[in-house]
Parts: structure tokens; C-alpha cells; sequence
């Protein structure tokens, strides 16, 4: 008499969510801290709106987590607290840049801090929408072009007579019902869907197909044109905008996208080039570019510029920085957007700097990480794009700050003052946790053999 019996090995997945709760508790304990710690310095007392700022930050927070734990359970659970810590740091130095304003007479009416709070509010609906509306990223790709337009139309909304507006010098916003918005913020985003959804169809046609020149393997025209005339259109409005933050966030990937999905490092030399003529021609007939490569080569010779006071508040703060609230950071120009960079490494020194670089490069390992991990070649380069876009625009913001490259003027993810910027960055986010969410989700396990079963098969053999 045999007894068939059965071997499972069940594996219960861990969903990590705890971890990231935790996390995201000592984001919020961190960011509070800060808050407290610059109003107990510069006004002897802990300021009076330390409850509404911790409730706020702190049910912004929950509620995110409970978006993910609920709908999104295998999601990256490092991801949303880099970012919580990243929102919450900003808003407290954005609040000490409008103490500071306030001490030297230069006040612009309704403090900033506030405004940021109610901004970081309209980015985590927009987080939810996304996580509740977009259940599997893998839809996307049917709109692949219908995006691609949509991006288009975005970048070129400032150029409409009536709805454009110039804010700092700088052509690239909209004004609807009162308020300014920045549309090329979330272009960004339908640029990198359409290029990565463009990208899975035509790999194999930009890998293999085309003519061989100096050692490359070129594409048909025919077949790069559509990606090619999204680029160009790109670059040309933001170049005619004043943007060349964008321009080069655009362009570095577009090619970064690009050299992934084909595997060939030629793109790169292709791409370089490109970039050295561009830049050239860009410095010789714009004038906004070379006052900024100007100010970057010789930052000493503008006095009360941006460059030169940015660099002095970082030299002042040394290695360990002055001291949250002991700094003077109000004195450089739009020291809670384009500088808040600099604001950060005048106060928390050198030190800070590198922590608050290391939390965004945990942002950015955590999405190629997702893209390695992920089953489908469009959430991988979905993935990669919006993980590189976070790259771009740091080296891009940190560079231009720190005097390694010119200034460009991009927005600080998630700390600048704005709130186009950090409504798309959550978009981002969102986008991001629903792939890895996908991507480590455990697949569904095969049905139990029994090992009779097995037996029977072996003595047939």
C-alpha cells in the first residue's frame, strides 16, 4: 500500500512595508528636528507652527505608506522615505531662508514655507492618483505617442501669447487663474514614457539595421525620425525658452535611453559630439548661455553674483557647516530654489552636503535597481529613465552650485522652492514604486507534484 504524499516548499514573500514605516518615522523625527532646531536658533523659541508642520509632514507621510501598503505591497520600501526626508529638509530650509529675509527687511509678503507644505500636499494626491489609477505600468505603452504629443504640447504651452509668462527671466511658465505653472516639469515625464515605449519597439531596428560608418552601426532615417523630431522640437523651444537646464536634462536622456536599449556605446560617441557642437553654437548665439559660462569661469568678476555668493556661504560653512539657523544664506541670490544647495552646505557644511547627495543616490539605486528586476523591457527603460532623470538633475543642480560645471537653473528635487517641481517629482515617485512593486512582486508559484507522481514519471523513463 503507498501513501502518496505531497512536497510543496511554500515561500511567503516579505512585502518590506514595516521596514519602510520605520524609515519613514525617522524621516519625519529628522525633518521636524530641523524645523524646531532653526526656530529655537535664530527666534529663541520653538516656533509656533512646529504642530501644523509635524502633523502635516507626518500625515502626508502615513498616507503615502498606506497607499502603498494597500495597493502597491512589494513596492521598494526605500524609495519613499528618501523622499519624505528630502520634502521635509527642504521645507525646513525654505522656513529658515524666510526667517532670515524677514531679519534683513526683505520680506515678499506670505511666507514660502507654508506654500511648500501645501505644495508637498498637492504632490502626494497626485502620488495616489497615480498608484490608484495606474495598476500596472505596462498600460502605458498603448500611449506611447498620444504622451509623446502631450510632451510636445507642454513645452510649447509657454510660448503661447496670453498663457506664457517670463518669472525670473525665464520663459517657461504659465499663468492660469493667477498662478504660475511650470509645464516642462511634467513633460519631462511623458518624454521619458514615449521614448522608452518608442524604444521597445525599434531596439532591434537602431541595434542591427542601417549603414556602418567609422566603425558605427547607424540606424535607417526612417526609422530614428520620430525620436529625432521629438528631440529636436525639445531642444529647440527650450533653448528658445532660456532652459538650458532642460535642454540638457532632455538630450541626457534621451541618449542615456537610447545607449541602454541598443547596447551600443557608439550612441555615446555620437551623442558627445552632438553635445560639443550644440554647446558651441549654444555660447556663441545665446546670450543667456554665455553670461552663464561667463559667470562660471570667472564667478569672482560679478559683483553680488549668484556663483560668487553661493561659493562664499559654502566656504564659510567649511566641513561641518555653521549650524542651522547660524548661517547667513538669505544673502545669496534665490537662496530657497536655484541655491538652496548652497543654503544646505553653508549651514550643515561639507558634511551635509554629502549626506543629503547620498540620500538622492539611494533614490537613484533603488530605481536602477527596480529596472535590473523588472519582467518587461518598457518598465525597464521606464525605470532607468525616470531614475536617470533624478541623476541628470542633481549632477546638473550640484555642478552648477558647487562651480564644477555652469548653473543652469533646474529646480533641487524635492527641496527647491516651487511647486511644479515638487508635484511631477512625486508623480515620479509614484511611477517608480508602482514598477518596483511589479518588478518584486513574487510570481504565481506552479501547483504541487505529488511524489507519485514523480515516481510514475521516473519508472517510465
Amino acid at each position: 500500500m503507498s501513501i502518496a504524499s505531497t512536497s510543496v516548499i511554500q515561500i511567503i514573500p516579505r512585502t518590506r512595508r514595516g521596514v519602510e514605516l520605520l524609515l519613514l518615522i525617522i524621516a519625519v523625527i529628522v525633518s521636524v528636528a530641523a524645523y524646531v532646531n532653526i526656530g529655537v536658533t535664530v527666534q529663541n523659541e520653538v516656533p509656533a507652527s512646529t504642530g501644523y508642520y509635524a502633523v502635516g509632514i507626518a500625515l502626508l507621510a502615513l498616507i503615502a505608506h498606506l497607499a502603498l501598503r494597500f495597493r502597491a505591497p512589494y513596492a521598494d520600501p526605500v524609495i519613499l522615505p528618501c523622499a519624505v526626508l528630502l520634502n521635509g529638509l527642504g521645507v525646513a530650509m525654505i522656513h529658515r531662508i524666510d526667517l532670515g529675509l524677514t531679519a534683513i527687511g526683505k520680506t515678499r509678503g506670505v511666507p514660502f514655507a507654508p506654500q511648500q507644505i501645501t505644495w508637498t500636499a498637492v504632490g502626494v494626491v497626485l502620488f495616489l492618483a497615480v498608484i490608484i489609477v495606474v495598476r500596472d505600468h505596462r498600460r502605458l505603452q498603448a500611449f506611447t505617442y498620444s504622451l509623446g504629443l502631450a510632451g510636445l504640447v507642454l513645452l510649447v504651452l509657454p510660448l503661447v501669447p496670453g498663457l506664457g509668462a517670463n518669472v525670473n527671466g525665464a520663459p517657461i511658465w504659465i499663468r492660469v487663474f493667477g498662478m504660475s505653472f511650470q509645464p516642462g516639469e511634467f513633460a519631462k515625464v511623458c518624454l521619458v514614457i514615449f521614448f522608452a515605449g518608442y524604444l521597445v519597439v525599434k531596439r532591434d531596428v537602431l541595434t542591427l539595421a542601417g549603414r556602418r560608418f567609422l566603425g558605427l552601426d547607424l540606424p535607417r532615417a526612417r526609422d530614428l525620425g520620430p525620436i529625432l523630431i521629438a528631440w529636436l522640437a525639445s531642444l529647440g523651444v527650450l533653448v528658445f525658452e532660456s532652459d538650458l537646464g532642460s535642454s540638457l536634462l532632455f538630450f541626457g536622456l534621451f541618449l542615456f535611453l537610447l545607449y541602454v536599449s541598443t547596447e551600443r556605446a557608439g550612441w555615446l560617441i555620437i551623442g558627445g559630439l552632438l553635445f560639443a557642437a550644440g554647446a558651441s553654437f549654444a555660447y556663441s548665439a545665446f546670450g543667456h548661455v554665455h553670461r552663464r559660462v561667463t559667470d562660471w569661469m570667472d564667478p569672482w568678476a560679478i559683483d553680488g553674483g549668484q556663483v560668487k555668493l553661493g561659493l562664499m556661504g559654502q566656504a564659510w560653512g567649511g566641513i561641518l557647516g555653521r549650524g542651522l539657523g547660524q548661517g547667513r544664506p538669505e544673502l545669496t541670490l534665490y537662496a530657497n530654489s536655484d541655491m538652496i544647495i548652497s543654503s544646505m552646505a553653508e549651514e550643515l557644511g561639507l558634511t551635509g552636503l554629502i549626506a543629503i547627495i547620498l540620500v538622492y543616490t539611494l533614490i537613484i539605486e533603488r530605481g536602477l535597481r527596480t529596472a535590473l528586476g523588472c519582467r518587461d523591457i518598457f518598465g525597464k527603460l521606464v525605470a532607468t529613465g525616470l531614475a536617470m532623470s533624478f541623476a541628470l538633475q542633481v549632477f546638473v543642480i550640484v555642478g552648477g552650485v558647487t562651480g564644477l560645471i555652469p548653473l543652469t537653473g533646474l529646480a533641487t528635487p524635492f527641496m527647491a522652492l516651487g511647486g511644479t517641481s515638487l508635484v511631477a517629482n512625486w508623480a515620479i515617485i509614484a511611477l517608480l514604486l508602482r514598477i518596483s512593486d511589479q518588478a518584486r512582486r513574487p510570481q504565481t508559484p506552479a501547483a504541487p507534484v505529488s511524489d507519485e507522481t514523480i515516481a510514475m514519471a521516473v519508472q517510465k523513463q
